[in-house]
């Protein structure tokens, strides 16, 4: 296999070519750091590479190879998020507010390491998170692979360029309002915000009061779910991929969760289309019908726990006078819900998700398109303030925020290219705890029509 295709491969393949000996992990690793010197000036998808050290980890996961010794991910390389803590590097969260390098990995990435996985690097992120597209002051703007006029989307944005380009065969992300969802549907990858606290957030726990999960960004169902085998033991997820779903009962939605308001783009409304009569002739049982979204969901529920989230991640940096304007805005707005406020408004998420999730009397899986439309042009929101920057970004992903106040799982499917030659997908949204039935359904969707290979002109 030449080295592009190598990079291209995906995790669960080069984990089978490292284990055969097909392909060591400093060759590996070496085929990354290529391919991330010669693209990613211009993409930007990393933070820091953490070449050095990765090397040395490459190294150490080739003599265990060749000891015998086998483990899920023993030799791959892992792009991590720069929310997430990596010993011995900063945390930035996108901003030069942050302090000094961490002592200890999160909890998740030292599940990766002791699945064998080598640590690449850190991948970009808009300050604090806050935002579906990846644009800082700090470390400037990283560009979709896809069309480099526009964002990949955020705040995994550096993960889900990355991995779409190449430079990873997988990465984790972080999803509080869509923010792996929404970069794996604009870089053409399958990512799946798992159910809440489904995957370790320590030493971060409760973050966004309770929004926010950790997942993977990934080239194939595969990949994904062998980075929750490895990351949230016991949940079978790999078996879940591999076995076919049975008949399910869906029901397919493009209603607008309210009071957002979006227009459902050309592209996005044959997604739809496609996807029903796709999945009509894979056996299943598929109607139109909607959730009932309760209007508290988003203005009562997400943005609340969202403006909160960056008032006190505001609070624990070392230098919050660094931050942006409109992340300084979002935190004095944070502000205003006091703990009592904030104790009440999460005392009444289950009514919320016992309307939401009626539909599962019903339903297996519920289907929505990925995103209302494309991403937004690099610079788009410059020169707007946050409230004015937060009302045109919503109407672009409006399918998101409510299942994380639920905190059901939920997945992105790439499907075709809109008009601007960006991926588009169909969100797959199941019921608590059933990332099984995602999995079973997504792996069916990827044989009917795969995407896994197809690459970017960046590429």
């Amino acid at each position: 296999m030449n080295p592009t295709e190598l990079a291209f491969a995906g995790a669960a393949q080069q984990a089978r070519m490292l284990a055969d000996g097909a392909v060591t992990a400093p060759a590996l690793l070496d085929i990354y750091l290529d391919r991330i010197a010669r693209l990613d000036p211009e993409l930007r998808s990393y933070r820091v590479v953490l070449a050095d050290s990765a090397r040395a980890e490459a190294t150490a996961a080739q003599a265990r190879l060749d000891a015998g010794e086998r483990l899920p991910l023993l030799g791959v390389p892992i792009a991590i998020k720069d929310d997430v803590d990596v010993a011995g590097e900063v945390t930035t969260c996108g901003s030069a507010a942050h302090g000094p390098a961490c002592a200890q990995d999160a909890e998740v990435v030292r599940r990766l390491r002791d699945a064998g996985a080598v640590i690449i690097g850190k991948t970009a992120v808009p300050e604090m998170m806050l935002w579906p597209f990846t644009e800082t002051l700090t470390f400037g703007a990283t560009r979709n692979p896809w069309n480099t006029d526009y964002t990949p989307g955020g705040s995994s944005g550096g993960s889900g360029a990355a991995v779409a380009a190449g430079l990873a065969p997988m990465a984790l992300g972080s999803d509080g309002l869509g923010s792996i969802r929404i970069p794996s549907t604009w870089c053409g990858l399958f990512g799946i915000k798992p159910q809440r606290d489904r995957v370790p957030m320590a030493p971060h726990d409760d973050a966004w009061n309770g929004l926010s999960v950790n997942g993977p960004m990934a080239r194939t169902v595969e990949d994904a779910a062998l980075f929750l085998d490895v990351t949230a033991p016991g949940g079978e997820f790999l078996a879940a991929a591999r076995r076919p779903p049975g008949r399910l009962r869906i029901a397919l939605s493009t209603k607008v969760p309210p009071p957002l308001r979006a227009r459902v783009g050309k592209a996005q409304r044959a997604a739809m289309d496609e996807a029903g009569t796709l999945l009509r002739e894979l056996g299943h049982d598929v109607v139109t019908r909607d959730p009932d979204y309760p209007p508290s969901g988003v203005y009562g529920q997400a943005l609340p726990r969202y403006f909160r989230g960056a008032h006190d991640d505001a609070k624990s940096l070392a230098h919050p006078e660094r931050l942006d304007r409109r992340t300084r805005a979002f935190a004095r707005i944070g502000g205003l819900f006091s703990d009592r406020r904030m104790n009440a408004i999460r005392g009444t998420e289950s009514e919320v998700a016992e309307r939401v999730q009626s539909i599962y009397d019903d339903f297996d899986v519920v289907i929505t398109p990925g995103t209302a439309m494309g991403p937004s042009r690099i610079g788009a929101y410059q020169r707007r303030g946050a409230i004015s920057t937060l009302a045109l970004v919503s109407a672009r992903v409006p399918f998101h925020a409510v299942f994380n106040v639920t905190g059901q799982p939920a997945a992105v499917v790439p499907w075709g290219l809109d008009g601007n030659g960006v991926p588009t997908s169909i969100q797959l949204v199941g019921r608590p705890f059933d990332e099984a039935t995602l999995l079973s359904l997504a792996a069916q969707i990827e044989q009917a029509r795969p995407w896994g290979q197809r690459r970017p002109p960046v590429s």
